[in-house]
């Protein structure tokens, strides 16, 4: 069971009290900036394990919806669409509410799913630098892949704050690039099922207030496990990627 700590109290609760019972997720994003894409990518994983684990949800984003750079920005990271607004939620009873905000946000009674801040230094691209600007992210295959930015902003726990410098950016660009062809190689073998120890392991790290980045260290050593089947790895990364939605799979069939 999915377990977030309320930053409120600084103490774990269950994400979903009732077990299948409807979850809302109210995202507090600010109107622009890096800060704000952040806040919507948590909102999202967060969406993504209450999914895998059979809860249904209803997400909706509450503030200024008027910043349409900033939702081209979020559909370029692959973060799904909020719904507008939360006029519906009085007709939801005892449905458990998360908010998912900055950490110094304040919010409605609820669980608050606390995000920290990100920096964002002189030097790096424009489009990171600025990602609600009117075509500040780069479209397919017309520069960087944003999935990395995605990555960057993943590679740490949503209550530390993120520093996007040339490095970090290019670390997870180059990660990025080495999975997904390591994941092109591996789909040319047989399929193997994800072994019980790395589903169980994938799951407690995610489960324990969406440690992220714990899943991302699975799956560093099972990049580097020589004793794991290619299709295990296959399985095993798409199924880590239902998480974290970085597109792992997408070059299957792309090299020679």
């Amino acid at each position: 069971m999915l377990r977030i700590t309320d930053a409120r109290t600084g103490h774990p609760v269950p994400a979903a009290p009732a077990r299948r019972g409807l979850t809302r997720v109210e995202v507090h994003a600010p109107a622009h900036g890096t800060g704000a894409l952040r806040v919507l990518l948590v909102a999202d994983v967060l969406v993504r394990a209450l999914e895998l684990d059979g809860t249904p949800v209803w997400a909706h984003r509450t503030g200024d919806h008027g910043r349409a750079g900033l939702r081209t920005a979020a559909a370029a990271l692959g973060i799904r669409p909020f719904e507008d607004g939360g006029g519906g939620a009085a007709g939801l009873g005892g449905a458990q509410a998360l908010h998912v905000a900055p950490a110094d946000a304040d919010v409605p009674d609820g669980v608050r799913v606390g995000v920290a801040g990100v920096e964002v230094p002189d030097g790096v691209p424009p489009w990171v630098a600025d990602v609600d600007a009117p075509d500040a992210v780069p479209t397919e295959g017309a520069g960087p892949d944003p999935t990395a930015l995605r990555l960057a902003l993943l590679s740490e726990r949503r209550d530390v704050p993120v520093r996007l410098d040339a490095a970090a950016l290019g670390e997870a660009a180059d990660t990025l690039g080495r999975w997904r062809r390591a994941v092109a190689d591996w789909a040319r073998l047989p399929s193997r099922p994800v072994p019980e120890p790395l589903r169980v392991r994938l799951r407690a790290a995610w489960e324990d207030d969406l440690d992220v980045p714990a899943v991302l260290r699975v799956l560093r050593e099972v990049e580097d496990d020589p004793d794991l089947p290619p299709g295990a790895r296959f399985e095993t990364y798409a199924y880590a990627d239902r998480l974290l939605g970085l597109e792992l799979t997408r070059e299957i069939g792309m090299h020679a």
